[in-house]
């Protein structure tokens, strides 16, 4: 049998306060989306002023950048480099702003963002995911 880490509510609050924290600090109004390990949604935030279109996208983005273990900014490349084929394959999403939630070498989630330029979603994501780092120690 395995141990396996697992992203708890607490862990996807913790994410959430810290992306929203770096999206009110820029004036984005975003929609910021956490899933787990399965794609499941586990918190989802709308900020004031966030198109509602952003909802589906936040979450589309972290199902996609779970389901395959990747930021969906690797599809956002391969699409502008011209391998259209990459467009074929279910579930991917080819727009910056989706994170996989990596720990000790185990995916437990994913974060996504939507609502601003993609390259602004993925920075408030990465804000999320940054919160779940251990705090450095003093030498």
């Amino acid at each position: 049998m395995e141990t396996r880490l697992a992203l708890t509510l607490e862990d996807a609050r913790r994410i959430a306060d810290a992306a929203e924290a770096e999206a009110l600090n820029n004036g984005w109004p975003v929609v910021i989306a956490i899933v787990d390990d399965g794609g499941h949604l586990m918190h989802l935030s709308r900020l004031d002023h966030a198109q509602f279109g952003s909802v589906e996208v936040a979450i589309h983005k972290a199902r996609a950048a779970i389901a395959f273990r990747r930021p969906t900014r690797v599809w956002e490349e391969h699409v502008a480099a011209g391998r259209l084929r990459y467009l074929g394959l279910p579930g991917t999403l080819p727009i910056e702003g989706g994170l996989p939630i990596e720990v000790q070498g185990q995916y437990l989630g994913a974060v996504g963002v939507s609502g601003v330029r993609s390259h602004e979603d993925a920075r408030v994501a990465q804000a999320g995911l940054d919160a779940l780092r251990p705090p450095a120690r003093d030498a």
